[in-house]
């Protein structure tokens, strides 16, 4: 292998909802004892996972799987609301990591549901995030991924919305959207779009430098949206040769020249770190970044409840001032260092 130089796309890896639900998961673990649940994985990518199973995690397609009174999770990519009810009615500590991003499409769609509104969503067939978001208003949706799919939705009497899977990419997104609004012209589509930023803001890194790559390396799961997405766009961009590796054992041994890389938004920053030591750029790594992104999740609500009481009971167990005791510091603490912690 004679790579010449890493050209490393920023932002990428981890964003804020992924930063959440690992923390929180990392924080479930070190509250009770094993085995704790999780409602599907916790983020589609398999060293975080195989990280979470080997500290007794155990990952569950069915919440009848979980034993009455075990604490459970659910993943960072929404349920079903009978899927909530059902883990809030198994008698254990429930907490829910989804998305804020995620909630925000759930809402749109009962809202609009509400109003008798029939709802065009954009999303891939079989993804856990839209199986959930589908599962709020069953009768009133209809999922699309292609052009084609729109030409074959019914006409409707009622009024229609468009929405989408936050994790598609804008080339997966714009021409449905087009076409839809070119079959039901009083389309209501939201204020903000669903599309998540973070996804948008490594994409567009990406686009930055793939032209000047011989090849792009996009580190990430199969099962990832984001990453295949990233994927797609970078054979779209221009780039000779494109890989998507879940870690260096997955590199080609024949690579030259100038390599791009960037991360999935459920990929841990160890493992760009990982391939980049394995392709040993002669002429070093430059990172091309195209923005800052500092957006923050808090911890869920009821992990945040939970926190707050064992704080007030260790400060109160040490003879500490409770009113002045300092805040949890979970926004400067990092996914990548918890599970390098976790290791």
């Amino acid at each position: 292998m004679a790579v010449d130089k890493v050209l490393l796309a920023a932002p990428r890896g981890f964003c804020a909802g992924v930063e959440m639900a690992i923390k929180a998961l990392a924080w479930m673990v070190r509250a009770f004892e094993p085995p704790v649940y999780c409602y599907h994985e916790i983020v589609h990518n398999q060293l975080v996972v195989d990280r979470f199973r080997d500290l007794g995690v155990i990952f569950v397609d069915d919440i009848a799987e979980v034993p009455a009174g075990r604490p459970i999770m659910l993943s960072a990519h929404g349920s079903a609301p009978e899927v909530v009810a059902a883990a809030r009615d198994s008698g254990g500590f429930v907490v829910d990591a989804v998305c804020p991003l995620v909630t925000k499409v759930h809402h749109e769609v009962k809202v609009r549901a509400g109003k008798g509104f029939q709802i065009v969503y954009v999303g891939h067939e079989g993804h856990e995030e839209a199986v959930g978001t589908m599962a709020v208003a069953p009768d009133s949706i209809h999922r699309v991924e292609s052009v084609d799919e729109v030409d074959a939705l019914p006409h409707f009497d009622t009024p229609v919305a468009l929405l989408a899977q936050t994790t598609l990419s804008h080339r997966d997104w714009e021409a449905v959207a087009d076409r839809t609004a070119e079959r039901f012209p009083d389309l209501w589509r939201p204020g903000r779009s669903d599309l998540c930023f973070a996804t948008t803001n490594r994409q567009s890194a990406l686009g930055a430098i793939a032209e000047r790559c011989d090849a792009v390396v996009v580190i990430g799961s199969a099962n990832s949206s984001n990453t295949r997405a990233l994927e797609r766009l970078a054979r779209e961009s221009g780039a000779r040769e494109v890989f998507r590796v879940n870690g260096p054992d997955e590199l080609p041994r024949d690579l030259t020249g100038t390599i791009g890389i960037t991360a999935g938004a459920s990929a841990p920053e160890e493992l760009v770190a990982d391939v980049i030591a394995h392709l040993a750029p002669a002429q070093g790594v430059e990172e091309v970044r195209i923005t800052e992104e500092d957006e923050y999740f808090p911890p869920p609500r009821e992990l945040r409840d939970l926190l707050t009481a064992v704080d007030v009971l260790a400060t109160f167990a040490v003879g500490g001032s409770v009113p002045g005791r300092p805040g949890l510091l979970d926004r400067h603490l990092h996914a990548s260092d918890v599970l390098d912690a976790l290791a």
